[in-house]
C-alpha cells in the first residue's frame, strides 16, 4: 500500500500527516478478531483557533500541533491522533515515529508496546521541557493523543489540561486518576507528577485544573456503543464539561463540522487558552 508524507501548515497552527494511506470503504462486524483493517469505517475532523483571533497575536510559534497519522503493519491498521502543546509536540511525535511506527512491532506486541512507547514519549518530552525551563516549573504544558488499533482498541494519553473524551451511547467517558473503578471496562493507568510549561505562559487562567498535572496512559476496547472521540486542548475543557461537549456535537455527523462547532462554542464562552480539537467518528 502506498504511503506518503503530507505536511500542511496554516496561519496559526500546523496539521501534520505522516504516512497517510488509502483507507477505503470499510464495514465493522463484531465478534470477528481477524478482520482486514480497511473494514473499519473512521472519519475525522480538526480545527484550531488562530491566536490573533482571540489574543491579538499572530505568532505561530506558540500554536498547538494537530497530528493525524495512519500506519499499516501487515493486517493491522493504526491511527495516531493528537493535539499537542507546541513545546512537547515535536518530541512526542518524533519518539513515536522512531521507537514505534518505524520498528513495526509484531501483532502480539502491539498492545503492550503501544502503551509503553506512548508513556516513554511523553515522559521524555516532559523531561526536556523541564530541563530547559527550570525557572518556570510552576507552569504546565498539556497534550492528548489516541492510538486506534484496528478499530478495536484505543490507547490514550492525557497530559495537563488537554484530554481525550469518548462518547458511548451519548455518555461522556474520560480516562483520569479517579476513573470509575467499578466499571465494566478495565483501564490500565500509570500516573506521573508533571510540572511543565503551558502554551500561553502569560495566561494564568489556563491553569484551572488542580489535578491536571498527571500523565494518564490507558487502554480500552471500542464497542458497538462507541460513537466518537473528542481530543481537545485546555481552551475547550476550561469552559465546558465533558458531557456538555458531547451533547453539543453528538447530532453532527460530519466530524469537521463538529470540530468547528466545538471551538466556536469555546470562543463564545470567552476561553483564553489555546483552543484546538480533533473529532474521530466511528461510522
Amino acid at each position: 500500500m502506498g504511503l506518503k508524507d503530507l505536511h500542511l501548515k496554516l496561519k496559526a497552527f500546523r496539521l501534520r500527516r505522516f504516512r497517510i494511506g488509502n483507507g477505503g470503504s470499510r464495514k465493522r462486524e463484531n465478534g470477528i478478531k481477524k478482520k482486514p483493517s480497511w473494514m473499519m469505517p473512521i472519519s475525522h475532523g480538526y480545527h484550531v483557533v488562530e491566536h490573533k483571533s482571540f489574543r491579538g497575536s499572530s505568532d505561530e510559534s506558540d500554536c498547538d500541533s494537530v497530528v493525524v497519522q495512519r500506519e499499516q503493519i501487515k493486517e493491522l491498521e493504526l491511527w495516531f491522533f493528537g493535539v499537542f502543546d507546541h513545546r512537547i509536540g515535536d518530541e512526542v511525535t518524533k519518539y513515536m515515529q522512531s521507537h514505534f511506527f518505524d520498528k513495526k512491532p509484531k501483532e502480539s506486541q502491539i498492545n503492550r508496546k503501544t502503551k509503553e512507547t506512548m508513556r516513554k514519549a511523553y515522559l521524555g518530552a516532559r523531561a526536556k521541557v523541564r530541563e530547559a525551563q527550570k525557572e518556570d516549573e510552576a507552569l504546565q504544558a498539556g497534550s492528548a493523543s489516541v492510538i486506534l488499533i484496528n478499530g478495536e482498541k484505543l490507547v490514550t494519553a492525557n497530559l495537563g489540561g488537554y484530554r481525550a473524551v469518548v462518547c458511548r451511547d451519548g455518555v461522556a467517558h474520560q480516562m483520569s486518576s479517579k476513573h470509575h473503578a467499578g466499571a465494566r471496562r478495565h483501564w490500565t493507568r500509570r500516573l506521573f507528577p508533571v510540572r511543565i510549561l503551558v502554551c500561553d505562559s502569560s495566561n494564568a487562567a489556563a491553569i484551572r485544573h488542580p489535578k491536571s498535572s498527571e500523565l494518564v496512559v490507558g487502554a480500552e476496547k471500542v464497542d458497538a456503543e462507541t460513537e466518537f472521540i473528542i481530543i481537545a486542548s485546555t481552551g475547550i475543557w476550561e469552559v465546558m464539561k465533558n458531557q456538555e461537549a458531547v451533547n453539543l456535537i453528538r447530532h453532527l455527523v460530519d466530524p469537521q463540522e463538529a470540530a468547528e462547532c466545538l471551538t466556536k462554542e469555546a470562543l463564545s464562552r470567552m476561553s483564553k487558552s489555546n483552543i484546538s480539537c480533533v473529532i474521530i467518528r466511528f461510522d
